[in-house]
């Protein structure tokens, strides 16, 4: 099950109605690109959007972030990817397409990795899982993100996937909560859970 970004773990089933659903692993997976300690967040995103003028709006961004208790952010965007794509920055450029296809790539590298993580931990081989549940709210696209990860994890062409869309937060925690369901109502169920 997964509550939290890019994490990823592993649900069993007690035959039904002999107990709840347990979690036997789990991975966590962070983008690769820039990590950003929230006391300097603020400044960053405004510096590389060029929004400095906009103080009244980054004071409010700065207050913001002084309450979540959040240390540190995690981007797949560099400032070396965003000089490459101006159009991320311009809203009179169209920039759609470029976000999808980067997104396409980047979510089911980062839920492979997670996933990976806790198959190793869980000592089964990736064919044992029969569920996939796969929460993001980076963008859709078909093929779907949960498809392009059952193919990188070589699970079975039965295994049984769902994906939660465009969420937000609340994804990861229906993600978990759909995962124990079809844990503790399959017999034998085996769910790999995902959040992005």
């Amino acid at each position: 099950m997964a509550i939290t970004q890019g994490n990823g773990a592993i649900c069993d089933s007690r035959p039904h109605g002999e107990g709840p659903a347990a979690v036997l692993a789990i991975g966590t997976a962070n983008p690769s690109g820039t990590i950003v300690p929230q006391d300097e967040f603020t400044e960053q995103f405004f510096r590389v959007s060029k929004s400095n003028h906009l103080t009244d709006l980054k004071g409010k961004l700065k207050r913001i972030c002084n309450k979540t208790g959040i240390e540190k952010r995690h981007f797949h965007l560099t400032e070396e990817v965003l000089l490459a794509h101006p159009e991320f920055l311009d809203r009179e450029l169209p920039s759609l397409d470029a976000r999808i296809n980067m997104v396409a790539t980047a979510v089911p590298k980062l839920a492979e990795s997670a996933a990976l993580k806790a198959i190793a931990e869980w000592g089964r081989p990736a064919t044992d899982i029969t569920h996939l549940v796969f929460s993001t709210y980076s963008g859709c696209r078909a093929p779907s993100a949960d498809l392009e990860l059952a193919t990188l994890l070589k699970l079975r062409p039965t295994v049984s996937r769902t994906i939660l869309s465009l969420h937000g937060c609340y994804g990861g925690d229906r993600a978990l909560q759909l995962a124990k369901e079809l844990a503790e109502n399959n017999r034998g169920a085996r769910v790999l859970g995902h959040a992005i």
